[in-house]
């Protein structure tokens, strides 16, 4: 049993209540919220004010906003709400990364974990309950998928991290990025995940400029191509194989979406974006796996004329993954071809291992609707 499993069980689940007929404001992006002004007979200017109270001031009871009328504020009370999601558990790693569990009105949990370094504040927000996409290396797809999370329940990650932050009253405790690559893939959650990422880049709100929200996906094209039209902003795509083969086996979505119809699509992204853009491309390093000399240079080949930000992964392990992290010099050979061939590569450091915070650990508590079953308790490459 997980530690986040034995959390819950040892903690029932809090009783949460909302107001069931009443409007979410939390979830409401600046055109939705002039649109629920106007409907109630207000100027538009309102929504602005609103915004302002609740995300920058945090504040979610409409009697404390003073600059509303008292018949306004009575009016919201009565037809509106600011609910946010409850934190089921708290923990803070050894290295200063911080992960919530939190509860969902249904029963289930989510994840988001804050990470903290010394030129910025990484707050990494879910996207869904679980995830459909079922990689075989992440511990999130192993968990299965229930539901999208709503517009609201995305935002209200944002909202708890920035304000618990903000009791801690700590240098560099402070969102400065958010990065869509929690639980879930978010392009599979479009809507709810474009209107949350709108709220986070309005000035009334949190004011993070384009270029420090990214969402995160494992390849779903048309959704890429949707993107780009509408929105000018950071992407990430969870590449982790350079051909066809191996990345239908590590992410299955490659089977519907193969390299080919990606790296088009990864193409017609950059066109549409200001001419600084480039997209970072994730790719978790497993040892015998992807980590050899000819990947690196495959890789190359991949993705030539992409303007480019490659994040080296190093694997973290969870109970019956089946695979294993790639050594250190391995890690650093594949590096240094990248280098040498001019793109640009990061190393990822693993932030919040002990509190299993890092990537592809995050898991929550979900009731799987995806009826997957799909447990490797063995290696399945060959590996020694």
């Amino acid at each position: 049993m997980s530690d986040v499993q034995q959390q819950i069980e040892s903690n029932p689940p809090l009783q949460v209540v909302f107001q069931s007929n009443a409007i979410n404001l939390l979830g409401l992006d600046r055109a939705g919220m002039e649109d629920f002004f106007t409907s109630i007979g207000e100027k538009k200017f309102r929504a602005s004010q609103v915004m302002k109270w609740i995300h920058q001031l945090g504040v979610t009871d409409f009697q404390e906003m003073n600059n509303l009328s008292k018949d306004l504020r009575t009016r919201l009370s009565e037809t509106a709400c600011v609910e946010n999601l409850k934190v089921a558990q708290d923990q803070i790693s050894t290295d200063g990364t911080r992960k919530w569990l939190l509860q969902l009105m249904d029963g289930n949990f989510i994840e988001a974990v804050f990470i903290p370094e010394d030129d910025r504040g990484t707050l990494c927000v879910s996207s869904q309950v679980g995830c459909a996409l079922d990689c075989s290396f992440c511990s999130t797809g192993r968990q299965g998928f229930n539901r999208n999370l709503t517009t609201s329940e995305i935002i209200s990650q944002v909202w708890l991290a920035a304000h618990l932050l903000e009791e801690e009253k700590k240098p560099g405790r402070k969102i400065t990025n958010v990065v869509m690559m929690g639980m879930g893939e978010p392009l599979l959650n479009f809507d709810n995940v474009v209107r949350a990422v709108r709220i986070m880049m309005d000035d009334f709100a949190y004011g993070l400029s384009k270029r420090r929200v990214t969402v995160s996906t494992a390849g779903v094209v048309p959704a890429m191509d949707r993107l780009g039209d509408i929105i000018d902003m950071r992407l990430a795509v969870s590449l982790h194989a350079t051909n066809d083969e191996l990345r239908d086996e590590l992410v299955p979505v490659n089977k519907k979406y193969p390299l080919k119809e990606l790296m088009a699509a990864c193409r017609r992204f950059i066109d549409k974006q200001n001419a600084r853009s480039r997209i970072t491309f994730e790719y978790v390093m497993l040892d015998g796996i992807n980590d050899q000399p000819e990947h690196a240079r495959e890789l190359v080949r991949l993705l030539k004329g992409i303007p480019t930000l490659m994040n080296l992964i190093p694997f973290n392990p969870f109970e019956g993954s089946g695979y294993r992290t790639s050594s250190k010099r391995a890690v650093v050979r594949f590096r240094d071809i990248l280098h040498q061939s001019g793109m640009t590569t990061v190393v990822r450091k693993t932030r919040g291992e002990d509190i299993d915070a890092a990537c592809g650990q995050l898991a929550g508590k979900i009731e799987d609707k995806s009826r997957r079953h799909r447990r490797f308790a063995e290696p399945r490459f060959g590996m020694e």
